[in-house]
């Protein structure tokens, strides 16, 4: 187990180009988005708490074992507020925020992202940079996202930018999401 650390599934998004759907509860290889996701990274760590970045449908997630945590501010105002969110609700030192639609989370992720040192690390694959999956130092994350949002900014990447996190190469591996019907096809 990583007692100083928490998982922070990011699922608390609109989903446009899914019509609206929650994408969190749409199947795609037999399972929930967020089942399977939450799935792979148990599989291979084990964390101090589970949190959900989520605006809909609270009462699903406890039966994955997940604790949902809405947004601070209204209206769905992206990836930022989610994670702004579950620092708020983190009571660990670290938190690993990985979105719920990746097509391929390496197996190597948190071990790749651990090993960048004590500044916090974000990931970048073989498309570019992936700021919405990353190793977040909680109490200095806390007060650079809450000022961002606070200015109105949105961008996770400038956050990043801001903390210094260390990039994380996954050259060999794309991600990859799953954000339209198209995606969702096998």
């Amino acid at each position: 187990m990583h007692p100083s650390l928490t998982l922070g599934l990011l699922a608390g998004g609109r989903a446009t180009r899914l019509g609206g759907r929650d994408k969190a509860w749409t199947v795609f290889d037999g399972q929930p988005l967020v089942a399977r996701t939450l799935a792979a990274l148990q599989a291979r760590h084990r964390f101090a708490e589970c949190l959900v970045s989520a605006n809909r449908n609270f009462d699903r997630y406890p039966a994955l074992g997940l604790r949902a945590i809405p947004d601070r501010l209204p209206d769905f105002p992206g990836p930022l507020a989610g994670i702004d969110a579950l620092l708020d609700a983190c009571s660990t030192p670290w938190l690993l925020t990985v979105p719920i639609d990746l097509l391929v989370i390496p197996n190597d992720l948190l071990a790749g992202l651990q090993a960048a040192g004590e500044g916090g690390a974000v990931a970048c694959d073989a498309s570019g940079l992936q700021p919405l999956i990353a190793l977040w130092p909680v109490a200095r994350a806390r007060e650079v996202v809450g000022a961002a949002l606070a200015r109105g900014e949105a961008a996770v990447h400038r956050v990043v930018a801001t903390l210094a996190l260390h990039v994380v190469r996954f050259d060999n591996v794309a991600f990859g999401n799953l954000n339209t019907p198209e995606d969702f096809l096998t």
